[in-house]
């Protein structure tokens, strides 16, 4: 489960196994979780953020998008 990022309390990561999927990021904070697609940044699930804070969380990927993708084809071109 590499992290990628943390920043402002946010973790962004991605489960080593998910590599059959299409490009995300998944972001947690505290207790709350959620998904986001990369190509183009959509939500694909969350628990427990409100929806100002996927705002936040959206803009941040948007932020990163190049780094994480980057980091997604290092990891799954072995």
């Amino acid at each position: 489960m590499p992290t990628i990022l943390l920043t402002q309390g946010f973790r962004f990561f991605f489960f080593s196994q998910e590599g059959s999927e299409p490009p995300h990021i998944h972001v947690e904070h505290g207790d709350k979780v959620a998904k986001y697609w990369l190509n183009p940044v959509d939500l694909s699930s969350s628990t427990d953020f409100r929806s100002h804070e996927l705002k936040k969380v959206r803009m941040l990927i948007i932020e990163h998008r190049q780094v994480f993708l980057e980091k997604w084809n290092e990891h799954f071109s072995h």
